[in-house]
Formats: structure tokens, C-alpha cells, sequence
């Protein structure tokens, strides 16, 4: 029996995924007014989790909305007052206009609730710190609640996840009821790699395998284009950029997850800006004070509408990030360009 198809990165899984559903697609379907292509039941492992994000030039990858979902999900809210200002789409899944539903998994993992009072999550962390081996720590996040009201814009496509510590290390499974490849994907398995590697820390586990499954994989037909040229780049390149994802601190718990929304949020509502040297004065961890720079970054953009950004805080990211930044926005690429 084949195993699922191993990749050491997150890139290799979205091609490949791209590929079969464009050359090999099983169903046509039209979904809520979507048209897509569509396979059922696929899924793939990542050998380095930590390697989430793609490198091609053509996807135009932002790492300051997957840096902003991940914390948002950690954090364990709904509000779209924050997520809406990443990604200012998201607005339209919200039925009252002020916070998420389904898609607000965060809340549903890191929200306390119960007679315990505890989270979903602080539940599973306690439960395998006391049975290593155990096969019970699973996190549900899609409810069938949801399906009752049929008009419900916001459904969870993420069904759960599964956390498995096995040998010293922190596997973790993830089950999608539905995902967009060329969309979806790339954040959800950001983020979901993400809350693997702050759960391996909680637990004093290295990080292991990821592991994605998805029921309706799928394409939407008004992408097709960029798929086209996404994959054309990934088949004629002559070097894939190699840039290495730096590994989450050990000393990460909640309190930094809210230490570095403080400074999110004071950047988002652009009651401050940042530069390199101040940030570097705040007290986090060179791999934190990456993400404030971002956060400072994606500040001039739209509140300071900047022709170009800060030299200095370009030079001082890490390349990949860089590199990143600098094919998203033309004001980034100016500023990297003249380093």
C-alpha cells in the first residue's frame, strides 16, 4: 500500500496538489456560485513543518497575513476587527458584520468554555502530558450545528486536528472536510503548522511530521490563470530560492502570543511606527521582532501609503521573508532593491 506523498516543504505539496487538480481533476463542480475542478481524498505529509511558506514569484505569498492569522488563531479569536485588516475579504463570511464563525478556529481550540473552564486545547496538552502515547488528542473544530442554517456563510472547512506525540516528537494530522489548493491551502497549513510547533513547545516535544488530508480538493475556475502560471514558473525555474524557516523559540507561551499582539494592535490602529532599532528594543525574540517588522512593514503600506518602505527594516528581515515581501509589493521591492 502507498503511503501519503511526502514533501519537505510546504511548495512542493501546493504544485503538486495544483497539478493533479488542474491535469488529473476527477469532478466539475459549482458550489455556492464558485465553479471549480475538483479530487476527492487526497492528502500529503510534510517531513519539516517548519518549511510553510512557497517561494514562487507568481503566488505572491503574504507572510504578514499568514504571520496574522496564526497569532489570531493562537490567541483564540473571532473578531474581525483585527484578520479583517490582513485580509479585508474575509468581511463577507461574517454574518453580523463584527466577528467569524466556523472559520474562526482559534476560538473554537483556544477559547476557554465548559464546567473546566479550560480550552480544547489546554484539555489535549494536559491529557498527553500525563499519557505520551495516547490516541485521544483530538481537536474538533467543524460542528454539525453548523449546517442548520442553510443561508450560514461561514462554515468550518477544517473538520479537527490530531496531535500525536510519538518518540520525542509532536506529529500532528489534520482532516479538511474542503480546501481551496490555490487559496486556502498555503494559510491553513501555515497556520495549522504553527499551532503544531506551540503545541511540541507546551509539550517539550520536537517538532515531528504533518500530516494534510482533504475530503473535496479544489480549484476554483476564476484562478485557473494564476495556476497556470504558478505552475509554468515551478516547471522552467533553473534554481528554487532555498531559504530556511527558523524554528519557534522554546520560551513561547500564551503571554508572548499577547505581548506580540500588543504591538500588532498599536500598529494596526497606527497609534505607533516602528523602526528596526525599536523594535529590537521591545524584548522578544529575534524570531517575534521578525513579525513586528512585518506588522510595521504592512503599517506603512496602508496607513503611510508609502511609495517606499523602510530601507532599513527590509535589510533586516530574514531573506526569505524578504524575498517574500519584496515580490508582493511593488513599494517593498523599491526599498529592497536600493539596499
Amino acid at each position: 500500500m502507498q503511503r501519503t506523498p511526502e514533501f519537505t516543504s510546504v511548495e512542493g505539496a501546493y504544485v503538486a496538489l495544483l497539478r493533479l487538480a488542474t491535469e488529473g481533476s476527477e469532478h466539475h463542480i459549482t458550489a455556492r456560485g464558485n465553479e471549480a475542478r475538483e479530487v476527492i481524498g487526497v492528502g500529503f505529509r510534510l517531513t519539516d513543518p517548519r518549511q510553510r511558506l512557497p517561494y514562487l514569484a507568481e503566488r505572491k505569498a503574504n507572510p504578514v497575513f499568514q504571520f496574522a492569522e496564526a497569532l489570531w488563531y493562537l490567541a483564540g479569536r473571532r473578531d474581525l476587527e483585527m484578520i479583517g485588516y490582513y485580509a479585508p475579504s474575509m468581511r463577507a463570511s461574517s454574518a453580523d458584520g463584527i466577528r467569524l464563525g466556523g472559520s474562526a478556529y482559534g476560538h473554537t481550540l483556544f477559547s476557554p468554555g465548559g464546567s473546566t473552564k479550560q480550552s480544547q486545547f489546554d484539555q489535549v496538552v494536559e491529557l498527553l502530558l500525563n499519557e505520551p502515547d495516547s490516541k485521544r488528542g483530538y481537536l474538533p473544530v467543524f460542528k454539525a450545528k453548523e449546517l442548520a442554517d442553510r443561508r450560514n456563510p461561514d462554515v468550518a472547512c477544517l473538520a479537527g486536528l490530531h496531535l500525536l506525540p510519538r518518540g520525542g516528537q509532536l506529529h500532528m494530522v489534520c482532516n479538511m472536510r474542503a480546501n481551496d489548493l490555490d487559496c486556502g491551502l498555503l494559510s491553513d497549513v501555515f497556520s495549522f503548522t504553527m499551532i503544531q510547533e506551540y503545541a511540541a513547545i507546551q509539550l517539550g516535544l520536537e517538532l515531528g511530521t504533518y500530516t494534510h488530508f482533504i475530503g473535496s480538493a479544489h480549484v476554483n475556475d476564476r484562478n485557473a490563470e494564476r495556476v497556470k502560471r504558478v505552475l509554468g514558473e515551478a516547471e522552467s525555474r533553473p534554481i528554487t530560492p532555498a531559504f530556511s524557516f527558523p524554528a519557534m523559540p522554546e520560551s513561547t507561551e500564551g503571554a508572548t502570543i499577547a505581548h506580540v499582539l500588543q504591538h500588532e494592535e498599536a500598529l494596526r490602529t497606527n497609534q505607533l511606527r516602528y523602526n528596526a532599532e525599536h523594535i529590537r528594543s521591545l524584548g522578544l525574540d529575534p524570531y517575534w521582532e521578525q513579525v513586528i517588522m512585518l506588522f510595521e512593514l504592512y503599517r506603512q503600506i496602508q496607513h503611510d501609503q508609502t511609495v517606499a518602505v523602510d530601507p532599513s527594516l527590509m535589510a533586516a528581515l530574514d531573506p526569505g521573508l524578504r524575498w517574500l515581501m519584496e515580490r508582493k509589493w511593488a513599494s517593498c521591492a523599491t526599498a529592497g532593491g536600493a539596499l
